[in-house]
């Protein structure tokens, strides 16, 4: 197995770890085992506990990065598309919402973590913009409370088991249409 899917299947192992059991759980033999490896493997690519912590954050903002790039830019239904990748809408956004509210919380008192979740409270904010200005929405604030809306969203849909969040697109659809933008 190469060194980057080893790091991946060491990454989404962490995550599951921390769904289900808590950051206190995230320990090199409990990330190991989920992962079906040896401790010492997880030495190279993670050396500390902090690394295996801050490389989990870090995959939560590259994968949200990829699911945007790969909405063309051109496209009318660019804005509507993006902002629907922030919401938990399928297994893997809604295990990585499950993460970065995790390591979020955690970064409140752990100097570490907080540049890093700064930098996602960043990226989810400046997709925000760029959305409220390709729909044509210019208001001052209007990013802001769109990224509170959607945050507010995703929070339930992850405390809520079961919940698929479907009705979520229906709330920011509303929202939206309050706003005069049509949705596709």
């Amino acid at each position: 197995m190469d060194l980057q899917a080893r790091e991946r299947q060491v990454i989404e192992a962490s995550w599951r770890v921390i769904a289900r059991q808590g950051m206190r759980a995230l320990t090199v033999r409990n990330i190991a085992q989920e992962a079906g490896l040896a401790p010492s493997s997880l030495r190279y690519a993670f050396p500390t506990q902090d690394s295996v912590r801050e490389k989990s954050i870090r995959a939560v903002l590259e994968r949200l990065r990829e699911r945007v790039a790969a909405i063309a830019p051109d496209s009318p239904s660019w804005a509507w598309q993006t902002l629907q990748e922030l919401l938990p809408l399928d297994d893997e956004r809604r295990l990585e919402m499950e993460v970065s509210l995790a390591l979020g919380t955690a970064a409140v008192t752990d100097p570490l973590l907080a540049p890093l979740r700064a930098e996602l409270d960043a990226e989810v904010y400046s997709l925000c913009e760029r959305a409220c200005a390709a729909l044509g929405l210019e208001r001052p604030g209007l990013a802001r409370e769109l990224q509170a809306l959607i945050d507010g969203l995703a929070l339930h849909v992850v405390l809520v088991p079961g919940d698929d969040g479907r009705w979520t697109l229906e709330v920011l659809r509303l929202r939206l249409q309050e706003l005069g933008v049509a949705c596709d």
